[in-house]
């Protein structure tokens, strides 16, 4: 298995992963089922993007892999600092929006991206990112817990400081400066995982995805939990305030959503991750002493969910 390439034992991991996550999903929501785009880049390469809409339970879940390469763009050569000339990059990407505010949004995505000085030359740099994190709207500390949990669980085996150490980035990435306040519950978030003197890309791509791995056990049990709870109008309106929290750090504050704008990305993948329902509504704060003025004063400051 070894013997394979790293970039096609990832490619083919994506691949299953997408189905077994859009599988699950579709089981979970009873009602929908995930319609599917496959999309080729003129450069090079393509994709396959799933989206779910108006279901039983999701109210909007897309699912997209791509798998691109060609010359390196400009832009990317500057903002990784690199002279080559060729790139591969693969990666699965997730978000998906519930009908109800009693179950959180979720966002994941896993990337592996080599470099080369030539088309079929020998690769000259390589590294992997990627994470998840949750966005309640009513919060429950135990599905925050479960979800961190079960994340830490996936880390573990492949070092003790890893989960501590991205559990720490994926708080401070996923927060909205002009707010003040983090996005959501946080999860694990990482990049630029290169070889070396601790780890080779072999120990990187195990991690990876044993972390892919996770997401599936994490989030369903979450749903499964929640989805039958009942909600009123007032909560439907204040996760629809919450979710423009979500795109303003979607087009505000995400380098993956600003790159890929930049750089010419399908605009209906990278926009894959917008809610479909979302309000500002002008100085809006929720009433101190309820569930919502809770929720917006946890996002503050980030805490620890899981005992070391």
């Amino acid at each position: 298995m070894e013997d394979t390439p790293l970039k096609e034992r990832f490619t083919d991991w994506i691949h299953d992963l997408q189905d077994r996550i859009c599988n699950k999903l579709e089981e979970i929501d009873g009602q929908k089922s995930f319609h599917e785009d496959q999309w080729t880049r003129d450069e090079g390469g393509g994709g396959r993007s799933r989206v779910m809409e108006k279901g039983g339970v999701f109210e909007k879940a897309g699912v997209n892999i791509s798998v691109v390469h060609g010359v390196l763009p400009e832009p990317i050569k500057q903002r990784f600092d690199v002279n080559h000339g060729w790139f591969f990059a693969g990666g699965l990407s997730l978000v998906i929006h519930p009908m109800s505010p009693m179950i959180p949004t979720v966002h994941t995505n896993y990337r592996y991206f080599e470099l080369y000085e030539k088309e079929g030359g020998p690769r000259k740099d390589a590294w992997f990112g990627g994470g998840a994190d949750l966005t309640p709207y009513y919060l429950w500390e135990d599905d925050a817990r479960h979800f961190h949990q079960v994340h830490k669980e996936a880390c573990d085996p492949h070092g003790r400081e890893l989960y501590p150490d991205f559990k720490k980035q994926c708080d401070e990435y996923f927060y909205n400066a002009h707010r003040r306040e983090a996005r959501g519950v946080g999860g694990i978030f990482f990049d630029y995982r290169r070889a070396d003197k601790k780890r080779d890309l072999e120990d990187w791509y195990q991690f990876v995805t044993s972390c892919g791995e996770a997401f599936l056990p994490a989030y369903t049990p979450i749903v499964e939990r929640r989805k039958f709870e009942p909600y009123n109008e007032y909560q439907r309106y204040f996760q629809e305030q919450r979710r423009g929290r979500y795109v303003e750090f979607n087009l505000i504050h995400d380098r993956g959503t600003l790159f890929g704008l930049k750089t010419g990305g399908r605009i209906e993948s990278i926009l894959m991750s917008m809610p479909p329902v979302v309000r500002w509504d002008y100085n809006a704060h929720p009433e101190p002493g309820t569930p919502e003025h809770e929720l917006v004063e946890i996002l503050k400051n980030p805490r620890e969910w899981v005992d070391e």
